[in-house]
């Protein structure tokens, strides 16, 4: 039997709560040899000023995280449902740039199945070293050695806020971008470095919102990577 002389002298060092603690959570039949004291201890209550008994506290803590787990279940159910909805407007997406038959309709119909399927407000998009025949539309000019450097330089999808970059002229309302999303667009798997690197960007894609939110910093990048993967994949046939 478990007896006081485990703890510390009183004398020489008193005895403290955490004391208490651990000699109960080593002692765990200490609660059946004093069942009484399981009814006598009273607690006060979380949601009033009167007395509660430690069952009637366990019980109330039980019912808070039950609550607790219930919202998480119910936020996780929301996730998966919108990933769901999100899944198919890209898979809506992906479908009509396949069925495309004309090639230098490619870059207007990205940026308006873009518009239309995830309501991005402003969508603009330019692709270079593109063959011969291509060479001569709107999407095919217009962009510097800079803009062409920064899109290469790019690992993955950029977010933040309007800064003034050369991309921004190509949205059909400059002004009105607050946020971005910029998605470089390059080689397929197959068509990138022998040492597995990533090949050099031959377009760029620009969606912008009013909303200073809408493409934030700290926002995940995996599904606008995505977007980009498809996007460059269609436009391989320009080039």
């Amino acid at each position: 039997m478990t007896t006081f002389t485990q703890f510390p002298s009183a004398i020489g060092s008193p005895i403290t709560e955490d004391d208490i603690a651990n000699y109960l959570a080593n002692t765990p039949d200490f609660f059946e040899r004093h069942a009484e004291l399981l009814a006598a201890v009273q607690l006060s209550s979380p949601h009033s000023q009167r007395a509660v008994s430690l069952q009637e506290r366990q019980a109330t803590l039980l019912r808070e995280k039950i609550r607790m787990l219930e919202q998480r279940i119910m936020d996780m159910i929301r996730n998966v449902n919108e990933n769901m909805v999100l899944s198919d407007k890209l898979l809506q997406w992906a479908r009509t740039l396949f069925l495309n038959t004309d090639p230098q309709a490619l870059p207007q119909l990205i940026a308006d199945e873009l518009a239309d399927q995830f309501s991005v407000p402003q969508v603009g998009i330019k692709v270079w070293g593109v063959a011969p025949p291509y060479q001569g539309y709107a999407f095919a000019g217009g962009v510097s050695d800079d803009a062409k450097s920064f899109a290469t330089s790019l690992t993955e999808p950029f977010c933040g806020v309007n800064t003034g970059l050369e991309a921004i002229n190509w949205l059909p309302e400059p002004q009105a971008a607050v946020s971005l999303a910029i998605l470089p667009l390059r080689g397929v798997p197959e068509a990138t470095g022998a040492h597995g690197g990533l090949a050099p960007a031959f377009g760029l894609l620009v969606l912008a919102s009013p909303d200073a939110q809408r493409f934030n910093s700290t926002m995940g990048t995996e599904f606008l990577a995505r977007i980009a993967e498809l996007a460059s994949a269609a436009l391989s046939r320009l080039r």
